[in-house]
């Protein structure tokens, strides 16, 4: 194959390349770019070097047929995006930590597993859905500020069998802060390192701190009880090094922890918030749903087998997860020179793989600026074109937890109310590393 293809550059400015399009707006920036110059597209950050990658194709070639280059960017010396926050957990680690760590982490996940998970996760919805009860009838609320807080719930129970709900106004705040500080480093190679007292740095010191002093207090706590309870947190204080012997130390154990806390909701919370956004959107699908629930549920709270039988209850979050995935891109860093698709790369740059391009792709997708669950209910191969979760070996750990999750919140959330949005206006999207309702999403409470 004759390499002599040159990859389309992003038109920026001449000293510092493209920063100011994306300090200005990340994820506008990454879908004009796909638009004007084509699914692979290089983009300057000062002097930082970026590769886009907007086709199924591309991925297939990086991600599967060449792992080996296109690598997680974890340096335990340097960490910088989300290494800061997670340190050396499932989702930064690479190399023998990570098989080791997905190794014991899997079982928990696993499907037979997941059904003993369901009741609690019953539970969590019944609480919330209670509360608003008690807000009474057109009461206004944040959905997502109140996603954010049932799937936090959901996630410290199932994993952690513990709650954090009366420390959720300083774990909200907290979280956001460390994620929108994990991406201005990513793309801000003009970020003051740690050790200089800047405001931003010192607020990211101060929201670490809070997220620190609770994972580590449900670690001792946990670490004093003498009742075992056959959860992940159990797992890993019991797990031992295969060639040591050794158990893992308590910054290691808080690395998994604050990984599955965080990545365990936030993606959850996100993807609930813009389904109930889009169902207020598009009442046709909404009473479509209601048929189905209706129909299957007939009142109750949905089992594993109803769950099952919910077709275009999955095809709503699909398609949800198509419109807007939690997850728009992934991160790799390029080890070697190397060539995609007859494009040469060059080693040491960076490459942003978008979902959210590949999603909204209309050589894959049917007019695909259209909310339209029924695509999801024919089946058709849609490898690397529907990758929500990622795809190939780094495939998301916890994607059948959290689909059988969201299936089950949903049907709860949809049975008991309608949400009556109080804007009407399209909402934009803010990028975190995660694709978030920008302003979140106010709505007032009907109850059926």
């Amino acid at each position: 194959m004759l390499h002599n293809k040159t990859v389309p550059k992003a038109k920026g400015d001449f000293l510092l390349g493209n920063l100011s399009q994306i300090i200005a707006n990340p994820f506008k920036a990454l879908c004009s770019w796909h638009q004007s110059d084509g699914d692979l597209v290089s983009f300057r950050l000062a002097t930082r070097h970026f590769y886009l990658f907007s086709h199924p194709k591309l991925i297939e070639q990086a991600l599967i047929k060449q792992s080996d280059v296109f690598n997680k960017i974890y340096n335990p010396d340097k960490p910088t995006g989300l290494a800061l926050v997670l340190g050396e957990g499932l989702v930064t680690s690479k190399g023998d930590i990570w098989q080791r760590q997905r190794r014991l982490m899997q079982p928990v996940f696993q499907r037979s597993n997941i059904v003993t998970l369901l009741p609690q996760i019953v539970i969590a919805g019944n609480n919330m859905l209670d509360r608003w009860q008690r807000l009474g009838e057109g009461a206004e609320i944040n959905v997502s500020k109140e996603m954010m807080q049932l799937t936090l719930e959901v996630i410290t129970q199932t994993m952690f069998s513990t709650s954090v709900l009366d420390k959720v106004e300083q774990i909200s705040p907290a979280l956001d802060a460390l994620l929108k500080y994990a991406t201005k480093t990513i793309i801000n190679p003009f970020t003051a390192p740690l050790f200089i007292p800047t405001s931003a740095n010192k607020k990211f010191k101060r929201s670490l701190d809070i997220i620190d002093d609770v994972i580590y207090d449900i670690i001792e706590q946990r670490r004093s009880s003498s009742s075992l309870h056959n959860d992940l947190l159990d797992m890993l204080l019991q797990a031992r090094d295969e060639k040591t012997g050794e158990r893992m130390t308590n910054k290691q154990i808080r690395d998994e922890v604050i990984t599955i806390f965080s990545a365990g909701h936030e993606t959850t919370s996100n993807l609930l918030s813009w389904t109930l956004y889009l169902l207020a959107r598009h009442p046709d699908v909404l009473a479509k749903l209601r048929q189905e629930l209706d129909s299957v549920l007939q009142g109750k709270t949905p089992s594993l087998e109803d769950i099952q039988e919910l077709h275009y209850t999955k095809a709503i979050l699909n398609e949800s997860m198509r419109f807007r995935p939690p997850v728009g891109l992934m991160l790799r860093k390029i080890n070697r020179d190397t060539v995609v698709d007859g494009y040469p790369l060059k080693a040491g740059r960076l490459a942003i793989f978008s979902i959210y391009n590949i999603h909204h792709h209309p050589e894959f997708w049917e007019q695909p600026e259209q909310f339209d669950p029924d695509r999801f209910l024919t089946p058709e191969n849609r490898r690397f074109s529907f990758m929500p979760f990622g795809t190939g070996e780094r495939v998301c750990i916890g994607n059948h937890f959290a689909l059988i999750e969201s299936q089950l919140l949903l049907t709860m959330i949809v049975q008991r109310y309608d949400l009556e949005l109080l804007n009407t206006d399209e909402i934009e999207i803010e990028m975190a590393v995660s694709l978030r309702p920008k302003g979140g999403v106010p709505v007032r409470l009907k109850r059926r």
